[in-house]
């Protein structure tokens, strides 16, 4: 298992999602917030519509890390609490995405993802 990259991602974005859900729940956050806006990051499918490289390079803002990363760090430093849930169900939604299979999108197919083009298993290590 530890030489097969896809399962260490799969399983690495599995612990990702408990660890939000756990620090969503810890910070008694309205699930019903959590339920309301968990699919909206898929709105930027929506970028699809102005062609394929367009749409996968706005896909693929929304679907980083980085984006609500950037969004919690600012919640947490001006104490905003919708900011906090917002940044928690964002980075739950990507986790959720990355678990069953959905990755980052390249400019060639809706498709085509960072998932669906593993590391060759058969290369030999090299001394």
């Amino acid at each position: 298992m530890l030489t097969r990259p896809p399962i260490l991602l799969k399983l690495e974005d599995a612990l990702i999602f408990t660890a939000v859900l756990i620090a969503y729940s810890h910070l008694h956050l309205s699930w019903l917030l959590f339920a309301v806006l968990f699919l909206a990051p898929d709105l930027f499918m929506l970028g699809y519509l102005a062609g394929t490289r367009t749409g996968a390079a706005v896909y693929n803002i929304a679907h980083t890390y980085t984006t609500p990363l950037i969004v919690l760090a600012a919640a947490l430093d001006f104490h905003r609490t919708p900011l906090t849930a917002i940044s928690l169900i964002w980075a739950a939604h990507i986790a959720l995405d990355r678990v069953l299979g959905y990755g980052l999108k390249y400019p060639t197919h809706f498709k085509d993802t960072h998932l669906q083009h593993p590391v060759n298993a058969t290369i030999e290590p090299t001394a």
